[in-house]
């Protein structure tokens, strides 16, 4: 569904690259967890998969479309919601959702039934003709989901989607992000709460400092420790394990001498 083969990043007037020779891959059907420090290169990549900025170096492929090459086919692969809503606020929540739909080129029908279906979930249906600007946080997050969810996408890219939902709509979407890998699609998923990210996750990468230090199946991760204990482990400074030497008996180890 996604490959993202030896990128780097490196933005203008810095010698420093801000990612840099990163590989991996989320297959179908697959939630991809995403995780890294502040300031680790997970918003850069995420910016860079969906088109939002330019790469350095490397290759990245969605559903078969080169980014660089095929961006516009590419980017009809991709329902994103960023960490920071990016909606157009002076539109009702219907204008904004049939803006997405027309964007992605969906149907009268679909776009009707899909977003009926999302806005009952959410509990949105009474003020979906209202302006945005007037929601609240978590409302915004919920329509900016329906808006990314209209067209369904193959790769579901959610960068901090839990960020001021209550615990029923955080239930929902998570309800949702497994209903949308059954169905053959992948969700890329970004996000700070590693116990989410440990239940529900089939795997995840680890970034720091813009190296990708790991990438394994959340089982194989949970044998050793916690997910907690092992993020914690593998991105301590004093204990720093390149992408070359990263093994589970190298974590190990780290496990032992924390």
């Amino acid at each position: 569904m996604l490959q993202i083969n030896n990128f780097s990043k490196k933005y203008k007037n810095n010698d420093k690259y801000s990612v840099k020779n990163v590989s991996f891959e989320v297959k179908d059907g697959e939630i991809f967890g995403f995780l890294g420090p502040n300031g680790a290169g997970k918003s850069t990549t995420i910016k860079c998969i969906t088109g939002i900025l330019p790469f350095t170096e490397g290759t990245i492929n969605v559903a078969g479309y080169n980014v660089h090459e095929d961006p516009i086919n590419a980017k009809l692969q991709i329902g994103f919601v960023p960490d920071n809503h990016m909606m157009y606020e002076q539109l009702t929540a219907r204008e904004y959702v049939n803006f997405m739909a027309d964007i992605y080129k969906v149907g009268a029908e679909d776009r009707k039934n899909r977003s009926n279906k999302l806005l009952e979930l959410f509990e949105l249906t009474d003020v979906f003709d209202k302006q945005i600007s007037s929601f609240s946080h978590g409302m915004k997050q919920k329509i900016c989901i329906i808006g990314a969810l209209v067209h369904k996408p193959k790769l579901w890219i959610l960068d901090e989607p839990l960020t001021g939902l209550d615990p029923k709509s955080a239930h929902i979407l998570k309800e949702l992000m497994k209903e949308h890998c059954q169905e053959g699609n992948s969700v890329f998923f970004s996000s700070h709460m590693l116990e989410v990210v440990e239940k529900i996750c089939d795997r995840v990468a680890i970034i720091d400092k813009g190296e990708l230090i790991a990438c394994d199946v959340v089982e194989e991760l949970k044998k050793k420790d916690s997910l907690e204990n092992f993020f914690l482990a593998v991105t301590n400074e004093d204990n720093k394990v390149s992408n070359e030497d990263f093994s589970l008996e190298k974590a190990e180890e780290l496990f032992k001498n924390e």
